[in-house]
């Protein structure tokens, strides 16, 4: 959730891991919040059928997908949820793998678990906060076990990552300057609708794409909104 208020400011972990607030709690509902807490709320879940559409198009032969998630966060278990459904859709099979905390064992143990299983044809990133603190190391261990990967935002790309596809949060940001001027004007934050995300971005690094030996279809280059060479 976009900061709008001092407490949002002090809690990173609302743009990652409580991307709803009226699940979490937080306010009542999207239209009426109730509580002083508004801004922009960002949530994954419905995004994770294109997530793994794009894994499938460019790595058509991949039908066993691996999902990086933490279990001790409720968004992470949803997308879980909708990441096994979407995936019985396109004919594939989601290898669920534990990533509980911000440490490299952590980490290392999901990778051991992906090594074990030697059908894994791609992996998909769940986002939350431990999990941002892993990316170089995803990235590295994706490019050596030939293995795309996407995440939730241009960071992931960047990062290395063969793809991201999520929201637009330079958008976002934007949007959350007008919370911000409607408050110091007098507004109450309980007043103010929780709006959601209206931008998405698919952004494809070439380079990993020439690392793993993969050429990106056409389509989906055609379809990306930035292209890391």
């Amino acid at each position: 959730m976009a900061p709008a208020e001092e407490a949002s400011r002090r809690d990173p972990d609302r743009l990652h891991g409580r991307p709803d607030p009226v699940r979490e709690g937080l306010v009542a509902s999207l239209a009426r919040p109730g509580a002083n807490v508004t801004g922009l709320s960002d949530s994954h879940a419905d995004l994770v059928p294109k997530r793994l559409e794009l894994l499938k198009e460019v790595a058509p032969s991949a039908s066993l997908v691996a999902v990086f998630f933490n279990p001790g966060s409720s968004e992470a278990l949803l997308q879980l949820m909708a990441t096994q459904a979407a995936a019985r859709a396109l004919g594939m099979t989601v290898l669920p793998v534990e990533v509980k905390g911000a440490e490299p064992p952590d980490v290392e143990r999901a990778f051991a678990t992906i090594e074990r299983e030697h059908r894994t044809g791609a992996l998909l990133v769940i986002a939350e906060p431990a999990m941002l603190s892993h990316r170089t190391r995803i990235a590295e261990f994706a490019i050596k076990n030939r293995l795309p990967v996407i995440g939730t935002q241009r960071g992931w790309a960047e990062g290395g990552f063969l793809m991201s596809y999520g929201s637009n949060f330079h958008d976002l940001w934007r949007r959350a300057a007008t919370y911000v001027d409607k408050i110091l004007k007098g507004a109450k934050p309980a007043d103010l609708p929780v709006e959601q995300p209206t931008k998405f971005e698919l952004v494809i690094n070439l380079k990993t794409a020439k690392a793993l030996g993969l050429t990106i279809p056409t389509s989906v280059l055609a379809r990306a909104d930035a292209v890391i060479q």
